[in-house]
């Protein structure tokens, strides 16, 4: 779709799949924006962690709480971010975020410039962070320029209470 059409992305619209943890749903991707941004939405199913510590090095994301709570580790800055609530990630800064609640919660998450949206694109048609195996995660991590660190995942679920990877978004989910 050319950047110069408008266009409406209903509740149902768009591919939606799982990642191995969290949900995604593709809104708005750099062919309607002119690289410009991507936009996803995030489901997080209760206490689930989105991803080990992190890093990108191509492009900002900023994280805005659809509901639920959100925690985020952003360098060694921990916070929780509610609905309404904007958490900006810089690129090149470590960070991860979960599901801070027993609730779901669901954010939409904007990354400028465009192309990330690639790599959740390639991780759903491997079946997940799972399915992937560590060497093609490790190319497509070096592919879209992604510092991962699999190694803190013990720590962050001890530290936060959380679980890696997730359970599935199903059926469990509110249907909008």
């Amino acid at each position: 779709m050319s950047m110069n059409k408008s266009k409406v992305v209903g509740p149902r619209d768009g591919k939606s799949g799982f990642l191995g943890s969290i949900g995604v749903r593709f809104m708005i991707d750099g062919a309607d924006s002119g690289e410009r941004f991507s936009l996803v939405e995030h489901p997080l199913g209760p206490r689930a962690l989105a991803a080990p510590l992190h890093r990108h090095n191509r492009e900002d994301e900023y994280s805005f709480v659809l509901e639920g709570r959100m925690g985020a580790l952003l360098g060694d800055e921990v916070l929780e971010a509610g609905p309404g609530d904007l958490v900006f990630k810089p690129r090149k800064q470590w960070h991860t975020f979960w599901n801070a609640g027993e609730e779901p919660c669901r954010i939409l998450e904007i990354i400028s410039p465009a192309g990330f949206e690639g790599f959740f694109n390639e991780l759903v048609d491997l079946g997940g962070i799972d399915s992937a195996g560590p060497q093609v995660l490790s190319e497509l991590c070096a592919r879209y320029e992604l510092d991962i660190r699999p190694d803190t995942v013990p720590e962050l679920t001890d530290r936060f209470g959380v679980r890696f990877p997730g359970e599935p978004i199903s059926a469990g989910w509110p249907q909008r």
